[in-house]
């Protein structure tokens, strides 16, 4: 794990006052070192054994804190749930329409794109845009080799 966005992610907490406990480290931790777009309840899975007191509710309050901060951001799950993406590095998601795998895609220009949306979309309505997720729907090479057949 990249110390210095788990750095990062701490001093948001700080700065919003927010209690450093070690259940909110560790969900923080798993988000950092994994890409596997995770619900609360892959994450209770992965983290039980290793902290045996960590409740699904306290991991559910956790995540909804950290997205509340633009720590995290929620995703639509295939199953109609929701999953979770750890956002200290800003991009945007590629998301399969046949097995919803969602990768994540860098963008050196994202601040700007989003940025954008948000001007244009303020502009020609009159909405607040609070946050923005840009995402792009199609077939993964997996399955693209699947379907090809």
């Amino acid at each position: 794990m990249p110390n210095e966005t788990y750095q990062k992610a701490l001093d948001t907490l700080r700065e919003s006052k927010i209690r450093i406990t070690p259940q909110r480290q560790i969900i923080l931790k798993y988000l950092i070192n994994h890409d596997n777009h995770p619900s609360v309840d892959t994450i209770y899975e992965a983290l039980k054994k290793e902290f045996s007191n960590l409740s699904v509710a306290t991991i559910y309050n956790s995540l909804q804190l950290f997205e509340k901060l633009g720590i995290i951001i929620e995703l639509p799950a295939e199953d109609g749930g929701i999953r979770y993406d750890f956002f200290g590095n800003p991009h945007f998601h590629a998301i399969c329409e046949n097995c919803g795998k969602i990768i994540d895609v860098e963008y050196p220009d994202y601040k700007s794109l989003e940025q954008s949306l948000s001007k244009t979309t303020e502009e020609q309505t009159g909405f607040k845009v609070r946050q923005s997720h840009v995402e792009v729907y199609g077939l993964c090479k997996e399955c693209q080799a699947k379907l090809s057949k």
